[in-house]
């Protein structure tokens, strides 16, 4: 007999997250995502997006207004412009990172758009949303997963794996430029990392 109020228990490294009809994904799931932009047509560009989003738990729209003079390679880091009224910050840049954005930066120079747009299009055009849409479309098609992933999956895996990483909710909450700390708590209110330390 099925009990009142019991849930199904959550897959590891999930806990108390919602299953069905989840709108984020799981570290294994960004990866595959990543992995699928190998031999895609435009695969530097593509992993570097994907990684960005999801390191930097970008919007679509953010990563998409992206600018050059934002990515800044010599000092590593990136300056992240939010929108919807959020904080703007500056993030540092990873190794694999560095090494990805270096990838599209040469591939960029050879396609020689003119305006300052980080991530281009074939067109050499601004990056539209729908493109971001499709590429990851694609990529979830290709890794075999089993439903469509959305940009907005990525930046919610961001803040899931900061969380697992025991990243306190301010901490979050600047990271992601989030105004409204309630916006946050959803990371981190049912991760038992940050109970770890308690009765030591």
């Amino acid at each position: 007999m099925k009990m009142p109020g019991r849930r199904k228990p959550a897959r590891k490294g999930n806990t108390g997250r919602r299953e069905a009809g989840r709108d984020y994904l799981t570290g294994l799931e960004v990866g595959k995502l990543i992995a699928a932009t190998r031999g895609s047509r435009n695969e530097a560009r593509d992993r570097c997006l994907l990684l960005l989003i999801f390191r930097h738990g970008f919007r679509v729209s953010e990563a998409c207004r992206l600018k050059l003079e934002q990515v800044d390679t010599k000092g590593r880091v990136l300056h992240i412009v939010r929108l919807k009224h959020g904080f703007s910050t500056t993030h540092p840049l990873r190794g694999d990172e560095l090494k990805a954005i270096a990838a599209w930066l040469k591939q960029r120079a050879r396609m020689k758009p003119t305006g300052k747009t980080f991530f281009v299009s074939e067109q050499r055009k601004p990056l539209h949303r729908s493109t971001v849409n499709l590429i990851l479309d694609k990529c979830s098609k290709t890794a075999a997963l089993p439903f469509s992933a959305h940009p907005h999956m990525l930046r919610h895996a961001c803040g899931f794996a900061l969380a697992d990483h025991g990243a306190d909710t301010r901490l979050i909450q600047d990271y992601l430029g989030h105004r409204n700390i309630q916006h946050t708590l959803r990371y981190t209110a049912a991760n038992p990392a940050r109970f770890e330390k308690l009765w030591r």
